[in-house]
């Protein structure tokens, strides 16, 4: 029971702190929201058993890349004025909508049907949690994933994060 409490709770904070990410208008709040998001999702992480990932979490994202992009606003250094006037756009409405819908989902799981725990459901049959996820979360499996299945997409993620600084010094350099 607690650990549904923690959850749900868990859950609400990476909904509310998502959505701050999309509506705050001032870029250095949003990335310190999406820091706040990361916290929340460790926290789930750390419910689902996966301690190594929620650290990584921590160390790796809400960290490192979190203190990228920060780095990367302010040396943009952008001022009131270039933010423009608040106003709704389309993308905040879809963005509104789309927590709206991740809510109404996370209470039709709530109110849903129990299944006891440790049991997962695929399709009408039930397996136990044990079997299906062994070493999940662990560094083994962790590393097998990364390095193994993975290793395309981290690799492209490196180079964006690169491109991401290289063209924001840029852009920067353009000003200065």
């Amino acid at each position: 029971m607690a650990e549904a409490v923690l959850f749900y709770l868990f859950a609400i904070g990476v909904l509310v702190a998502g959505a701050q990410v999309i509506f705050r208008r001032n870029p250095i709040y949003g990335a310190l929201s999406l820091v706040g998001c990361f916290f929340f999702l460790s926290g789930i992480y750390v419910l689902l058993g996966a301690h190594l990932i929620a650290i990584l979490q921590i160390l790796v994202y809400a960290g490192a890349v979190m203190v990228l992009f920060v780095f990367v606003i302010m040396l943009l250094n952008l001022k009131e004025a270039e933010l423009g006037e608040k106003r709704l756009t389309v993308w905040k409405g879809l963005g509104l909508a789309a927590v709206v819908l991740a809510v109404g989902v996370i209470a039709w799981k709530a109110l849903g049907p129990a299944y006891p725990q440790g049991v997962l459901m695929q399709g009408a049959r039930r397996v136990d949690n044990a079997v299906l996820i062994a070493g999940f979360g662990g560094a083994k499996a962790v590393g097998r994933t990364l390095y193994l299945a993975s290793i395309l997409p981290f690799e492209v993620t490196s180079l964006l994060l690169l491109v991401a600084v290289v063209a924001a010094v840029v852009v920067a350099k353009g000003r200065i």
